[in-house]
């Protein structure tokens, strides 16, 4: 039991596979587009599994079994939210990004409401994708921690602590190699591998806890009490996962994550056409739902675990609880695939995130002040530079994520702070036509100034983030635009 040689073999050979396969696709790249959008070429089943992949990360793979190890499975109701919001999204945002050959979720917000709210909204973007992407970092590097001296082990005999500035370098410098080279080819199919590896690796490690609990799922149903609890209709504003927080909350937050947030739209620009596109977004929604109660029940079953055998060691947080039984307990052969798993999970999203981080630095702000533009190998060049240089900046924020809390509701939190705000700011362009750029550009600050003082003087969950900054952001920007400015252009 635990990581042997054989693990660490299986780890080797992802590591060279995904990195050989994304350097792959620098072949045949001749500008922007390609290296943005994979030349918009992408077909629907991968774009599908490819969403999967960014949205999960390690915060799902480490953070999910946390949550239900020391609550339930009512997470789940947020993700019924998640479902529902891709429907609308679908015939209602995305419609707007195939009118025209765009690149970023912010080139609409200019033909609507002009340069500066762009601006204004893809920053916005900037800053949030990079906190809540230097949390997800720092969970997989809670995994490498633990691996690494099992490594040198394996390969000196002696074992060594590891730092956690070790851990994450170690996490960037392998993401980096074959983003910087593959672009979103190379990002989507990476992440359709990924998505197997760390799905195999949960179904095998369910199965592995399954078979190591005396009376199997007997016994789980009948010591899992209420751990098994899906349903809480109470009204409680302060909980974070009730019903009406997943249904409404789960909604609004998907609604900015994959209908304005570019690490999403991105993606969905890299398919053939629009119905493309939408298949691939509401079939997503499906298998979120599933990979989600997949790793809820890990943390059931590994609250049932540890009561037959007790714990062997302190961790520091329940976010350590997986990743530690992944590398101390899971059988040879299964810890390494999972271990891989959870680099596939974390690689998955760091790579979307660089490319759409340098997407958006290019497209929404250096190419608008550049006269006149850059020749297509120039500009290929520059973007691949760019990714680079996002990824020392997520380095760093990753180290400053140590002190954040629990990696899955840290992320989470992070990115509702601020996503009612451009939801909020898209929803005004598509749904009133009366909306001018300054009503617009003071509702989106109204917003952030109003979850500002949510968060300080309420007790309000984070799951009802999104839609309260959605709804101050929408009707501040209502009621400036009727008192400054003619309306923006309706498109």
């Amino acid at each position: 039991m635990g990581f042997g040689a054989l693990d660490l073999a299986i780890v080797i050979v992802y590591l060279l596979g995904v990195t050989l396969l994304g350097a792959h696709f620098r072949h045949g790249q001749r500008n922007v587009r390609d290296y943005f959008l994979g030349g918009g070429e992408a077909p629907a089943w991968a774009v599908c599994l490819s969403i999967v992949a960014t949205e999960t990360s390690t915060l799902t793979i480490i953070g999910t079994p946390a949550l239900a190890y020391a609550g339930n499975l009512a997470f789940l109701q947020l993700v019924f939210g998640y479902i529902l919001a891709r429907f609308i999204i679908s015939f209602l945002l995305l419609p707007l990004y195939f009118t025209g050959q765009l690149y970023t979720a912010y080139q609409y917000i200019e033909q609507r409401f002009g340069g500066l709210t762009r601006r204004l909204a893809a920053g916005l973007f900037l800053v949030t994708r990079a906190l809540a992407d230097g949390v997800r970092i720092w969970a997989i590097a809670i995994v490498i921690q633990l691996l690494l001296p099992r490594l040198l082990g394996l390969a000196t005999g002696e074992q060594a602590p590891v730092t956690a500035v070790t851990a994450v370098l170690v996490v960037m410098a392998l993401t980096l190699v074959y983003t910087f080279l593959g672009g979103m080819k190379a990002v989507i199919w990476t992440d359709v591998v990924q998505f197997f590896i760390y799905i195999a690796g949960g179904l095998l490690a369910f199965w592995s806890l399954l078979r190591a609990i005396p009376g199997g799922w007997a016994t789980v149903a009948r010591e899992a009490g209420e751990k098994l609890t899906l349903f809480d209709f109470s009204f409680a504003w302060d909980k974070e996962f009730t019903f009406w927080a997943g249904v409404l909350g789960g909604t609004f937050l998907s609604l900015a994550s994959h209908g304005t947030d570019q690490l999403m739209v991105q993606r969905l620009l890299a398919t053939r056409q629009l119905r493309h596109s939408r298949q691939a977004l509401i079939a997503s929604g499906f298998v979120v739902f599933a990979q989600f109660l997949l790793f809820l029940l890990i943390g059931v079953l590994l609250s049932v675990y540890y009561t037959h055998q007790p714990l062997a060691q302190s961790f520091a947080s329940g976010d350590h609880i997986f990743p530690a039984y992944m590398v101390n307990h899971l059988p040879a052969g299964v810890s390494g695939l999972m271990v891989a798993g959870v680099l596939a999970a974390a690689m998955s999203t760091s790579s979307s995130t660089l490319n759409s981080l340098a997407a958006s630095t290019l497209v929404d702000f250096y190419e608008p002040l550049r006269r006149p533009p850059e020749d297509p190998a120039a500009a290929l060049r520059r973007a691949r530079w760019t990714t680079l240089l996002w990824g020392a900046v997520l380095t760093g924020l990753a180290l400053l994520a140590r002190d954040w809390g629990p990696v899955l509701t840290a992320g989470l939190t992070i990115a509702s702070f601020t996503y009612g705000a451009l939801l909020g700011l898209f929803l005004l362009g598509r749904l009133a036509p009366s909306a001018t750029p300054a009503g617009a550009a003071v509702g989106m600050l109204a917003g952030l100034a109003g979850m500002l003082c949510v968060k300080l003087f309420t007790p309000l969950a984070w799951t009802w983030y999104v839609l309260v900054g959605t709804g101050i952001t929408f009707s501040v920007g209502l009621v400036a635009s009727r008192l400054v400015g003619r309306p923006a252009s309706t498109r």
